[in-house]
């Protein structure tokens, strides 16, 4: 769940974060530096937080992040919690620390949830939920290297127009409205997104869709109405209906074949 997010300039200001004073609920902090520089000291490690880095911390936790006397530090930031958002954080962490530079689809991601927090103050759980779950899908592509390839041989409108659906799978997505974000005609814009990306648009959508429903089955123990709130399915039935056609079997046996056996 998002707890919040925002955009910040930070400008010869004391600013600074302890990690291990802001209370003993866990959450998890997502923050990628625009312009200028911040630092970070975790567990007795220093790190300088640059133009094009992003900052990924779970709390609490022995570190502190600031702004030197006299600096300059612009970012965008988003601050969450839950059981699966943490443990991918822990994941992130272990493997790649906790600065980490993504390629620019990744970040495009991030900035589209972000965004989507920032905007909509009357946002509903399920869709504060839903860019939640985008925000830390795309880091852990972006560490993992899930998608990292892709990102940067798609053309900038068509990239552009990845990231909105990553984080609005939960929303209604037609062809005219992704065609406006890329500024482009309806029928040019099905032509260039298949040539991108392989598949047309409503293919691509329902495959990005079916993909999350996967994620959440393993990682969660949602049910499959909440499930079908978070990406984009009217009903339970619905949801189930396209994942059999589309993977062979019906949610609840994908997520009993994919989960380990209790104890091993």
């Amino acid at each position: 769940m998002a707890i919040s997010a925002g955009y910040e300039q930070r400008l010869n200001e004391v600013y600074s974060w302890d990690g291990l004073q802001r209370g003993s609920a866990p959450f998890l902090v997502i923050q990628h530096t625009i312009v200028g520089e911040g630092r970070l000291d975790f567990a007795g490690v220093r790190h300088q937080l640059v133009p094009g880095q992003t900052m990924v911390l779970s709390l609490p936790h022995a570190h502190r992040y600031w702004l030197e006397r006299g600096g300059h530090w612009e970012y965008f930031w988003m601050v969450l919690n839950g059981r699966e958002a943490l443990r991918l954080a822990r994941e992130i962490i272990d493997a790649a620390g906790p600065v980490v530079t993504l390629p620019p689809g990744i970040i495009d991601r991030l900035a589209q949830a972000c965004h989507t927090l920032i905007d909509r103050p009357g946002i509903s759980p399920g869709e504060a939920s839903s860019a939640a779950y985008g925000a830390m899908a795309a880091l852990h592509d972006g560490v993992f290297g899930t998608d990292a390839a892709p990102d940067f041989t798609l053309p900038p409108a068509i990239a552009r127009v990845v990231a909105y659906i990553d984080t609005n799978l939960n929303r209604t997505l037609n062809i005219d409205r992704l065609a406006a974000l890329a500024e482009m005609s309806r029928s040019h814009f099905v032509r260039q997104f298949t040539l991108a990306t392989g598949l047309a648009p409503s293919s691509f959508v329902q495959e990005r869709r079916i993909e999350r429903i996967e994620r959440l089955l393993v990682a969660t123990d949602m049910t499959i109405g909440a499930i079908a709130a978070l990406t984009g399915f009217s009903d339970a039935n619905y949801l189930a209906k396209a994942f059999r056609r589309l993977r062979g079997m019906t949610p609840l046996d994908y997520r009993v074949s994919r989960r380990l056996p209790t104890g091993i």
